[in-house]
């Protein structure tokens, strides 16, 4: 009995640990919205990744006028990102060849302002 409740209370202290630090992506600001990319498996791998941007105002609240795309080769065609509702929050999978830059474009809807590119470092797991 005190092994399953050792072995439990390892399992909730890992599952409520921060995530490494070394693969966290820095967030960057763009005429005041906060840009925020997760991506899914942490640590990144060279293949398929699925991404995340979350765009917020300062104070928290979610922009959701933007139309964000990605693409991790300078010379490939930019990638529409799936709106998720009025949260903020864009998806998409990408194929990741090895690059350690990730380029997000920022657009707003609706506008004729120029759309924004932002690089995001990323570091890839390590064998």
């Amino acid at each position: 009995m005190r092994g399953l409740i050792a072995g439990l209370l390892v399992i909730l202290l890992s599952a409520c640990s921060a995530p490494d630090p070394r693969y966290q992506i820095p967030t960057q600001v763009w005429n005041g919205v906060v840009v925020e990319v997760q991506v899914m498996p942490t640590p990144v791998r060279p293949g398929m990744n699925e991404f995340l941007v979350l765009t917020t105002l300062e104070r928290g609240k979610p922009v959701f006028d933007l139309i964000v795309s990605l693409r991790a080769e300078q010379n490939k065609a930019w990638q529409q990102m799936i709106q998720d509702g009025h949260s903020g929050v864009h998806r998409r999978a990408l194929y990741l060849p090895g690059n350690p830059v990730l380029y997000v474009q920022l657009r707003k809807k609706r506008s004729d302002e120029e759309a924004v590119v932002l690089e995001f470092p990323l570091v890839f797991e390590t064998d």
